[in-house]
């Protein structure tokens, strides 16, 4: 079981507290709303009302214990910098920051933020891959031009090895799981057989990857 701790409760953060904590983690949420503290108390290990950018009172809560921090203020662009400088001064191992654009994530990563996310961009991209593309179940943007799709097998692939598929050689890409049913199939070997419904988790370029978009 990892300790993590939560600055800044909004939609995002309090969706990555509450499942944080649901999947057995130990989980410090921490706003500067007394209302928010109040509605999320029971759904975390602990909920504390407290200015994100008091290094006193971020001190005060032990932080240096913690395994990862999850910096979750978007909007207000100083106090995101201020947090994450300080919880990586107090010493915590792991720190992950929310940012609202490129720039923003430039600064985070120049302050020692070692991932940086961005929750919106992210779920516009996977929404808009999904309403254009029946076969995209999911897409997950890497880098900015390397991605992972959860494609649903094309009905040409039906019976076909993965040798006798050649995706790699067409396609550019690589197969790293094959999902049949309910097994899943995480180092699928060339005599694997590709079956009508089945779903694929595939990696590659994106300009490689639009070639499996119907």
């Amino acid at each position: 079981m990892k300790q993590y701790v939560i600055i800044g409760c909004g939609r995002f953060g309090r969706s990555v507290a509450e499942n944080l904590y649901k999947l057995g983690h130990d989980v410090l949420a921490i706003d500067e709303n007394e209302e928010t503290m109040q509605s999320i108390s029971d759904k975390v290990t602990h909920a504390v009302q407290a200015d994100a950018t008091d290094e006193h009172a971020l001190r005060s809560l032990g932080l240096r214990n913690f395994d990862v921090a999850v910096i979750t203020i978007g909007s207000d662009i100083q106090s995101s910098i201020m947090a994450t400088l300080i919880v990586k001064d107090l010493g915590v191992k792991y720190v992950v920051a929310k940012a609202q654009s490129e720039i923003h994530a430039k600064v985070l990563y120049k302050i020692g933020a070692d991932r940086v996310v961005f929750p919106e961009r992210d779920m516009g991209m996977r929404v808009a891959h999904n309403l254009v593309s029946t076969n995209i179940l999911d897409y997950i943007e890497l880098a900015p031009e390397y991605s992972i799709m959860e494609i649903t097998a094309l009905d040409e692939w039906n019976g076909k090895s993965i040798l006798d598929l050649n995706i790699r050689s067409k396609f550019g890409i690589n197969i790293m799981a094959v999902k049949h049913g309910n097994h899943i199939n995480v180092s699928p070997t060339a005599s694997d057989v590709v079956h009508r419904g089945d779903v694929l988790v595939v990696i590659g370029h994106n300009n490689d990857l639009k070639k499996l978009q119907k």
